[in-house]
């Protein structure tokens, strides 16, 4: 082991941290193994600033190479193309904590990039790439308030798991991603199945304190091979400049805040800031200066009257939530939908529901899964009164439908239960504030009205935070401005009976165990008020599906009989979706669904697949099809690929002369099986078939 290589035990394996080896010419660079999975991360940083710049532009990729689980990419062109969903999750899951512990002010960009080099199918990556960048921008020249260590937490038969694998996951009551700094928790990602708040903090305290020795791993590790940080002068605002700013806006700001709707509030912030550029801009102050400056006076404002008077900007108490209002069956031609608009953000939710041909096929790392419920956020510009661009989903849209995908997952039916295809829509149509909880309200109540099974209805609501000095503030159901000028973003999903999902995010450098708890009792509050109000709307799921849903029907058939009806290339389970137009999905089990919109096909369908795989029986009729005549009789087929005789003498009461006179080829009539012989023949009539029955085609 050479000097750039550390190891320490970190649940059941090894982890192993190496620089010095490979990307060299980056600022900084590590790999990161655990188990069979390795994880190269580096970290960049631009010489200059660009002119006029007023935010730090910090950027993080992922990349999933696909020869590092031994395989070769789908498609024509045969290499990896734009960014999965899985990757984009991977590259927030980065960026969110390693944030905000870059010193304010610093503008100079810089790229995070994590490449999984190697995948064992076991061990994810993403815990490998958080504590990768982390010790990158550690041990590199950027400016950096680490280190932080991240792990995941497990909770199967009733005991926490450090790092679990893939198939305990699937076990699990819980998944949770923890990540902590020497001063407290950082993040929080979790998906659960209705844990409750005590038990779910237990595991942040387990997980917390799992990462103390990575932490010092990493500061010692930085102290032997990193670099001495670059001196770079952080931007600050001119105390001139802020005090002139201050004069000439304080009364006007006080208006501003006075007002109820968003729309005005910008309105009027927009006037001030131009009114501030004509009279303040000059070779020294610009206007970005300026606008730091007011954005600066703002944040102090809307925080001081929190903290001073324990009153929101909006006149809101501390734990209080916007109006709310559910409307149920907004559209008449979808499956389920509803509009949720908690203040001033609005989201229409629409399920639809499918069957087994709309399954979601993901090809990850770990191996190929299909989805049978999908959840996509969508969150167009007109929602914030903008004008952009728009090209498909953003990161940001990619992970709040994520949030709600995972806040859902613990009620859905399984699908023995509720055997479609489920995907949910939700399109934030205002925002001002947690939409994605929204989102997660509105989903669950438009699930309800297509009738799907849920077993509880899924509420969400977002917490803040203002931190100043001693005093500490929790807010319930942030609005907007709270989000952007407090201290944290903790959304917390769940049933009456525990937590579905977390998300934390921080703009401080960290919070303790104590704190948390009290974040996660408030949000227990605000969560039961919501649900209440949903319940009002609509206590549980219809019990009738739309008309305009496909109608699924679910088959047991005789394992052993599935090669049957698939038949050779699939030829004959082919036939009968051409014939009848029905989806047809068959499982290993014997379990086989068919799901039309037709009720008429989908029997067409039953019937066929019903013929193929029963054991043809002696007095059952069937609908035959001549195939062939032969001078004795007609040869029909009964079911795809199963014939049976109709002897001259069985085709019609008296003698028959010939056969061609009473039948044709490709006529359809009832036959009744009257025997079948001991090599498997099978004898037909059309004459014993009852007249009624005959009739009924």
């Amino acid at each position: 082991m050479h000097e750039g290589i550390v190891k320490v035990k970190f649940g059941r394996n090894d982890l192993i941290i190496e620089t010095g080896r490979l990307a060299k010419q980056a600022n900084g660079s590590v790999t990161v193994s655990y188990g069979g999975t390795v994880v190269l991360v580096t970290a960049c940083m631009s010489r200059e600033i660009k002119e006029g710049r007023d935010f730090f532009p910090l950027t993080v990729e992922c990349q999933e190479k696909t020869y590092a689980a031994g395989r070769i990419p789908g498609g024509f062109f045969k290499r990896e193309g734009r960014p999965s969903e899985s990757e984009i999750l991977t590259a927030r899951l980065i960026d969110r904590p390693i944030r905000p512990l870059f010193p304010e002010g610093f503008l100079n960009e810089v790229q995070v990039m994590a490449i999984v080099l190697s995948s064992d199918g076991e061990n994810d990556p993403d815990i490998l790439a958080v504590i990768g960048a982390s010790t990158a921008l550690s041990l590199s020249e950027i400016p950096f308030n680490g280190p932080l260590a991240a792990c995941r937490v497990g909770l199967v038969n009733n005991e926490f798991v450090l790092n679990p694998t893939y198939a305990e996951l699937g076990k699990s009551e819980l998944d949770l991603v923890v990540v902590a700094n020497s001063k407290g928790v950082v993040m929080l990602e979790s998906r659960a199945r209705e844990v409750t708040e005590e038990r779910l903090l237990e595991a942040v305290k387990f997980g917390v304190e799992s990462l103390g020795g990575i932490i010092n791993l990493q500061k010692e590790f930085s102290a032997k091979h990193g670099k001495k940080k670059a001196g770079i002068e952080f931007k600050k605002t001119d105390p001139a400049l802020k005090e002139k700013v201050a004069q000439l806006s304080k009364e006007r700001l006080a208006r501003v805040y006075g007002l109820s709707k968003k729309e005005e509030r910008e309105e009027e912030m927009a006037l001030l800031c131009k009114e501030l550029e004509e009279k303040l801009i000059s070779e020294e102050d610009t206007s970005a200066d300026i606008k730091i400056a007011l954005t600066e006076l703002e944040k102090e404002q809307v925080r001081k009257k929190i903290i001073e008077q324990d009153v929101r900007f909006d006149g809101r108490g501390l734990k209080e939530i916007r109006p709310i209002q559910c409307e149920i069956s907004v559209l008449p031609r979808t499956h389920g939908s509803c509009l949720f608009t908690r203040g001033q953000t609005q989201s229409l939710a629409v399920t639809t529901l499918g069957t087994g041909d709309d399954e979601q096929l993901i090809e990850a790392l770990e191996g190929e899964k299909y989805k049978t419920f999908m959840l996509h956020y969508s969150f167009p510009p007109f929602s914030v009164g903008e004008t952009k661009p728009v090209r498909g989903p953003g990161r940001r849209e990619i992970g709040h439908g994520a949030l709600a995908e995972r806040s859902l997952l613990a009620v859905m039916p399984t699908k023995e239960e509720f055997p479609y295809t489920i995907r949910v829509v939700s399109e934030i149509l205002e925002s001002n504030g947690s939409s994605s909880m929204a989102t997660v309200c509105a989903a669950t109540l438009a699930l309800m009205d297509a009738g799907v099974p849920i077993k509880d209805a899924v509420g969400g609501v977002a917490l803040g935070l203002v931190k100043e000095k001693d005093k500490t503030v929790i807010l319930t159901d942030i609005a907007g401005l709270e989000d952007h000028f407090g201290d944290m973003d903790l959304k917390i999903a769940g049933t009456h009976k525990g937590i579905t999902a977390v998300q934390l995010d921080l703009k401080i450098d960290g919070i303790g165990l104590e704190l948390l708890k009290d974040c996660f009792a408030q949000s227990r509050e605000g969560r039961m008020f919501i649900l209440g109000k949903m319940s009002e709307a609509l206590s549980s799921p219809r019990q009738q599906l739309s008309s305009y849903a496909p109608r699924i029907d679910v088959l047991k058939v005789n394992p052993e009989k599935i090669g049957e009806l698939i038949g050779p290339g699939g030829k004959i389970i082919k036939k009968i979706i051409a014939q009848t137009g029905a989806s047809i999905d068959i499982q290993d089990d014997g379990n086989v669904f068919v799901g039309s919109n037709d009720a008429a096909k989908s029997q067409e369908a039953i019937a066929l697949i019903k013929a193929i795989t029963d054991e043809v029986e002696v007095g059952r009729i069937y609908l035959g099809k001549v195939r062939r005549i032969v001078n004795f009789g007609a040869f029909c087929e009964i079911a795809p690929g199963k014939d049976g005789l109709v002897h001259v003498s069985e085709l019609a009461e008296g003698f028959v002369k010939n056969v061609e006179d009473v039948v044709k080829i490709g006529d359809e009539f009832k036959v009744k099986v009257i025997g079948i012989d001991e090599l498997g023949r099978v004898n037909l009539s059309k004459k014993q078939v009852p007249q009624e029955e005959g009739k009924s085609k």
